[in-house]
């Protein structure tokens, strides 16, 4: 991992004291979750966020501190743009919600991500389910510019005929249809034998991958989607992005509007933006730890610092065990980070 401190870690002790664990509720179930429980760090840049949800083991964490401690200790790198672009984000709700959740974002939605592929139910089932769901965004949103996330929930061979049958939608990209880098490979190769150019991106390929410039060297994907947490900080985001030589697009982990300040650092860096970020997530949750919360208006996200409401932060602060639990989850990925320095 790229080492931004290029020196000692903060003190784990000071890191600790600086910690704030709270409980986020979700307006709508997102990625199996209502409630985000995350942790906000305090160091002399700024606010940082170690979010890493709760299945992920320090192995894979760990990253996430280390870009939640960059935040807060270092800043960020020099903007190259003032406010970012955004995409509003529907997750897997019946039809009759659609309007709801398209309610919750502020001003004219110029590009939508729509997620597909839920578990839990037999593939064509699933795949009415996510005709229904986009057709209900396009009657809603007729000129938005739409794209798809599976996140991984489909078989190659599911792959194909799904994408086939919601590229009717006129989509411009489809997100992680399968779970390897090989699968995406293929995937694209069968949709371009069809005469189908509808475009791949690589999400979980990239940020859980021990080598996220596989997916470049492959041919697997035509863009990447990049989180900062999951790749270790902003920095080194952005020089995978540049070894790769794709387009990106930055997204969020569900975060606060600490770790989307986090994330429209990096895209704000990035030389180019063709495609709308997925930064808006805050606008699914029903309570966030600032009073003004970083969100977009009309598709654009303004690129300014956060600082956390001291009243927000006790009201939503989790319970003493939780805290343990979240002291010690941040004590394993700090050795994990310790040990791969230099």
């Amino acid at each position: 991992m790229l080492d931004p401190f290029d020196g000692s870690l903060p003190p784990l002790e000071t890191v600790l004291a600086q910690t704030r664990v709270v409980h986020l509720p979700m307006r709508v179930k997102f990625r199996g979750v209502t409630l985000r429980e995350t942790a906000l760090i305090q160091g002399p840049a700024g606010w940082g966020e170690f979010a890493p949800f709760l299945e992920y083991e320090p192995d894979e964490a760990a990253a996430w501190l280390a870009c939640a401690l960059e935040a807060a200790w270092l800043g960020y790198p020099a903007p190259l743009r003032e406010s970012v672009p955004l995409n509003a984000t529907v997750p897997a709700v019946p039809p009759a919600q659609v309007a709801g959740v398209l309610a919750s974002y502020r001003g004219e939605v110029h590009e939508v991500k729509v997620k597909v592929a839920e578990p839990g139910l037999p593939f064509a089932e699933s795949l009415a389910q996510d005709c229904a769901r986009l057709a209900e965004v396009r009657k809603h949103l007729p000129d938005a510019r739409l794209k798809i996330d599976a996140n991984m929930g489909w078989s190659e061979d599911q792959a194909g005929q799904a994408l086939t049958a919601l590229s009717d939608y006129d989509l411009i990209y489809a997100e992680q249809p399968v779970e390897t880098v090989e699968g995406l490979a293929k995937v694209r190769e069968v949709l371009r034998s069809a005469g189908n150019s509808l475009l791949i991106a690589a999400d979980e390929s990239v940020r859980k991958a021990e080598d996220p410039l596989r997916v470049a060297r492959l041919g697997a994907a035509d863009l990447l989607i990049i989180k900062a947490a999951p790749l270790g900080g902003v920095r080194r985001a952005l020089s995978i992005v540049e070894a790769a030589g794709l387009p990106a697009v930055v997204s969020s982990a569900l975060e606060s509007s600490v770790g989307i300040r986090t994330g429209a650092a990096l895209a704000a860096a990035l030389p180019d933006l063709p495609y709308g970020c997925g930064l808006g997530t805050v606008s699914l949750m029903s309570k966030d730890v600032t009073s003004n919360p970083l969100v977009a208006v009309d598709g654009q996200l303004p690129l300014r610092d956060v600082e956390p409401d001291p009243a927000l932060l006790q009201e939503l602060a989790a319970p003493a065990d939780r805290v343990a639990h979240w002291h010690h989850r941040i004590r394993d990925c700090y050795r994990l980070l310790e040990t791969q320095k230099p």
